[in-house]
């Protein structure tokens, strides 16, 4: 059953600690840790009436890791017609058709389908680099779409979370540590307040190159709370114990 849902060149691939599997493929952008520790950071409001929705979704990899944490419905967004397919022919290995959508659309047009103020959570896992002339970008179209600001920028993704939410919904982004003025900037036009900040370093005495952010629609300004920083490898170049946690559930 499992491999008559693939497609030339796609595997499947599991993320252990939440027993999901997901459709994957080389030739396209693959799910990396950041959709990962996102999902993790992620403090989601929980309950069945709770709608979720998951932006830049790719192949649907922060929406399904999310399915194990909330019980209301989730709506994946993603504007690439082979990553949406792949998406949603995970949600059916993974047997989640009645609570996961995907929706193939241009994350801009989200409130033709989804009532503004309506969602509880929204998740981001969105291009990090923006699009200029001479920034180099990766010949797969999959991957240049993935990383560039070529059909959505930061402040479209934020502001449409601001949209969407609720009063008191939660916003969860992963991004460049390098962007978080504008980060900040975009959400206080939108009225998301950040309340909670991780920063990820690739060893203990390196620089930053990911941020979690969580923000309050209409939430009181002031309160942040920066958590302690997540370390992803040893000095063994080996994944952290925190990360293999995260990863699969145990210290391996």
């Amino acid at each position: 059953m499992n491999k008559d849902l693939l497609k030339a060149s796609e595997r499947i691939d599991r993320l252990h600690a939440q027993d999901i599997d997901i459709i994957q493929s080389a030739e396209v952008f693959a799910f990396s840790l950041d959709a990962v520790l996102l999902a993790h950071f992620a403090n989601p409001i929980r309950n069945a009436r709770a709608v979720t929705v998951d932006l830049c979704a790719g192949n649907g990899a922060v929406s399904l890791f999310l399915s194990t944490k909330v019980q209301g419905p989730i709506y994946a967004v993603e504007i690439q017609e082979r990553l949406a397919d792949m998406a949603q022919r995970s949600v059916v290995l993974n047997h989640l058709e009645d609570r996961m959508q995907v929706l193939n659309i241009d994350l801009n047009d989200c409130l033709t389908y989804i009532q503004p103020g309506s969602v509880a959570n929204v998740t981001c896992n969105p291009p990090y680099f923006v699009d200029l002339p001479a920034s180099q970008k990766n010949p797969n179209e999959y991957l240049a779409i993935a990383r560039h600001e070529l059909k959505v920028t930061l402040e479209q993704t934020i502001k449409m979370a601001g949209r969407l939410l609720k009063s008191n919904g939660r916003a969860f982004f992963v991004h460049r540590p390098e962007r978080l003025g504008e980060i900040f900037h975009y959400m206080e036009e939108n009225k998301l307040q950040p309340k909670r900040v991780q920063l990820v370093h690739p060893k203990k005495d390196r620089e930053a190159n990911i941020v979690l952010i969580e923000a309050l629609k209409d939430g009181k300004k002031g309160g942040i709370h920066f958590l302690p920083p997540l370390i992803t490898y040893n000095e063994m170049n080996e994944y952290t114990a925190e990360v293999k946690r995260i990863l699969y559930g145990e210290e391996k």
